[in-house]
Parts: structure tokens; C-alpha cells; sequence
């Protein structure tokens, strides 16, 4: 460790971030980039600024070309591109319908110490920091590389991240840690929950209500699958498995949207149903889901026993691993130096963070803002959380030019 690039203790009733990053979190703001919209103007504003600095953006397009992730790398000192430390973050914003804001979300604003729009604290207040700082960053010798790394699509099941982790196995890229900046307070997370995400489609036959022996409901047989998920989660409720470092110390699961059916006086053709489910780090999901898709094959015997023509199926609509704090824990300590604190937090959300670490990179969570204000109508990031973030980047390069650093694994 080297306490000594830690930040220095500051009053965070008069810190202000830096008139860079701000600038660069509202012009990041300004992009709307819910996850259901393309993210590439960003992606190309953010790339034009890294090469106006002498980088070598690459951008990683999606499968369809809608949307990308943008990785960057300062090489250390050497010219070694591999190891070292990557500062990561999402493009992608959740939507904003049926919200009551009180100032357009996509035209930031400030407010009495607050950012105001969506996304500023979930989580554009990180990347702007890091774009904010690159004349400084790019002006000290690193011992060790510093990466950059952007993804689409983190809000709806972490896509990007998987196809740039891909990339970066091609161009033999590991770094030896990671920091993803969703928002802690500053605080070092070592462990979130898992995120599993699926689609269940039920198609029956539809008939006549008077007639209800000629159909099959569609509905019918989806609400049993529920009814089962909600057993699921019941029983981790009462029996565990816990982990009480966890504000909700079990495995929970949710279904949280449900279509079917075409009228009252009509047995169902069709029905379909999303549901997830989070598992603390001591659960396994594979047996979840095991436990779900044995469920799921009952019933298809049974509703084809009534049509063989009707059918059940579930689809993966996004994987997330769970964040574990077991591991070499190095990026976790280097997150308390730098931050001057010495907590170790679980979050129940879902990050980018999980993957990373499968992927044999140490990986913590730590950035500005607090989730109790992501996703929430009048989203806003206190002004002294992205000071904060500032003053956290720049001991990171402090202690990226010492000779003396967290001993590597």
C-alpha cells in the first residue's frame, strides 16, 4: 500500500469539481442514450476527445452495428500496454416514461450543489471525471498502463461488456485490475448479488369461453410457472442460504412483467412473462435455474397433453455474475488507500463488475453519487461526490507513477 497518494482531507461543503469534468458530465448528460436507443454519438464524441489527446480509441461495435463500447489504453511509461488498471463505465441510461421530472432529463442542470438529468449519477458523473482529467493523466510517467473502458447496453443484461471482453482477449489485453464506477458514495464494494434474467412464453390454444374444454389458457399455465418462481424465492427467504453482509441477506427473484390473452370471453392463446432473479454469492444460479427449467418441462408435458400443438418456452434475456469478495482483494485495497476509507460494502444491484472479475480481473466497485437516486425521477449527483471522484482519479495516477505500489499477484 502507499498511503501517501491517498487524498488529502478536504472540506466537502466547499469541494467543487473541477469546470472539466463538469462540463464533461453535462455534455454526457446531454446524449440520450436510454438502452433501447443507439449510444454512438457519445461514443464518437468521447473517442474524438481521446485522440485529440494522442490516444488510439477502439471502438467495439455490437453485433447489429447500433451501438458499440470504446476501450482506451495510456501505455505505462515502457510503452507496456498489458496489466495494469482500467477505470470501466456504462453508456446506456433506463428510461425515463411515466417519470414527473421537474427539468427536461436529457438538458442537465445545476441546483444547489446538485447535477441534475438522467444519468448523472448512474452513471456519466464517472466518465466525465475521467475525461475531465486526461491532460493529467497523460501527464505522468505510469509504471503501469492505465485502460479506459466504455459499454453499451450494461441496463438490460450487460451485453457490451461480454463483446469487449472478447475483443480484448483477441488483442491479449488483461488488466491486473479494475474499478468500475457505479455509484458507491466512494465507498469499495467487494461483493454484489448476481442478476439472471429471463423471458417464459406460454402458447396455448385459443376458443371460446363457453367452450373452454376446446382451448388451452395460456394464462393459466403461466401463472402456475409464477406461482412456482415465488415459491423459489419464499423458500431462500426463509431458509437461506444468507449472507448478511447484504441489506436483503437472500437469493431473491421478481416477475415483473406479464402480457396474454385477448379478451375475457377468450380461453388464452398467448402469454408471456419476465422474471428475474438475484443471488447472493454463497447461492449457486445454475441450481435456480435447474430448478425453473424442471418446473418449466412439467408443464409443458402437461399442456401438450392437452394440445400437442401448445408449448412453454424460456429464453435468457441476460446474465450477470455475481461480484465475490474472495479473491486476491488487491484492487479492494488499493480502493481503501486511495479513498481514505477503510469500509468493504455488498450491494444487492447488479454490475459489470461480476464479469470483469470471471474474466481474472481484480475488480471492485467504487464511484460518485448514490444509487438511491439512480433510475429515480429528478436523477442528480451531489457536486462533491464528482470533486470526490476527482480527487480519487488523481491519486490512482499518483500512485500509478510510484515504484513502491500494492505488490502485484
Amino acid at each position: 500500500m502507499t498511503p501517501s497518494t491517498a487524498p488529502a482531507a478536504a472540506d466537502p461543503a466547499t469541494l467543487a469539481p473541477s469546470a472539466a469534468a463538469l462540463a464533461w458530465a453535462k455534455k454526457l448528460v446531454a446524449f440520450d442514450t436510454t438502452s433501447r436507443n443507439s449510444n454512438l454519438a457519445m461514443i464518437h464524441s468521447m473517442a474524438d476527445e481521446l485522440t485529440a489527446h494522442g490516444l488510439t480509441p477502439v471502438i467495439v461495435p455490437s453485433p447489429d452495428g447500433r451501438k458499440a463500447n470504446l476501450f482506451a489504453t495510456i501505455p505505462a511509461q515502457d510503452g507496456t500496454v498489458t496489466g495494469g488498471i482500467m477505470l470501466a463505465g456504462h453508456t446506456d441510461v433506463v428510461p425515463v416514461d411515466g417519470q414527473a421530472w421537474d427539468s427536461d432529463p436529457f438538458t442537465p442542470e445545476v441546483r444547489e450543489g446538485r447535477l441534475y438529468g438522467r444519468g448523472t449519477t448512474d452513471m456519466k458523473a464517472f466518465s466525465g471525471a475521467i475525461l475531465g482529467l486526461l491532460p493529467e493523466f497523460l501527464s505522468v510517467p505510469l509504471a503501469e498502463p492505465l485502460h479506459f473502458a466504455w459499454t453499451y447496453d450494461e441496463e438490460v443484461g450487460c451485453h457490451g461488456a461480454v463483446v469487449l471482453l472478447a475483443e480484448l482477449a483477441a488483442r491479449g489485453i488483461r488488466p491486473r485490475l479494475g474499478f468500475v464506477g457505479e455509484p458507491t458514495s466512494m465507498r469499495p464494494v467487494s461483493a454484489h448479488k448476481s442478476s439472471q434474467l429471463f423471458r417464459v412464453s406460454v402458447s396455448g390454444i385459443a376458443a371460446h369461453s363457453s367452450m373452454t374444454t376446446t382451448g388451452v389458457n395460456a394464462i393459466e399455465y403461466a401463472a402456475r410457472s409464477i406461482a412456482f418462481i415465488r415459491s423459489l424465492a419464499d423458500e431462500r427467504r426463509l431458509s437461506g442460504p444468507f449472507d448478511e453482509t447484504f441489506v436483503v441477506p437472500f437469493t431473491t427473484a421478481n416477475v415483473g412483467v406479464v402480457s396474454g390473452g385477448a379478451a375475457v370471453n377468450t380461453v388464452a392463446e398467448r402469454c408471456d412473462f419476465e422474471f428475474e432473479f438475484r443471488t447472493i454469492p454463497g447461492d449457486d444460479p445454475e441450481a435456480v435455474i435447474s430448478r425453473i427449467k424442471d418446473n418449466l418441462a412439467g408443464l409443458r408435458a402437461e399442456i401438450q397433453q392437452e394440445n400437442p400443438s401448445a408449448d412453454i418456452r424460456m429464453v435468457p434475456l441476460g446474465t450477470v455474475p455475481g461480484l465475490s469478495p474472495e479473491g486476491p482483494r488487491v484492487a479492494l485495497g488499493l480502493a481503501q488507500d486511495l479513498t481514505g476509507q477503510t469500509v468493504e460494502e455488498s450491494v444487492v444491484y447488479a454490475t459489470e463488475a461480476g464479469l470483469f472479475q470471471r474474466a481474472g480481473i481484480d475488480t471492485v466497485v467504487c464511484g460518485p453519487g448514490s444509487m438511491d437516486q439512480g433510475h429515480t425521477a429528478n436523477e442528480y449527483i451531489e457536486l462533491t461526490q464528482i470533486a470526490a471522484c476527482e480527487r480519487f482519479l488523481q491519486a490512482l495516477a499518483a500512485n500509478l507513477t510510484t515504484t513502491e505500489r500494492t505488490a502485484q499477484p
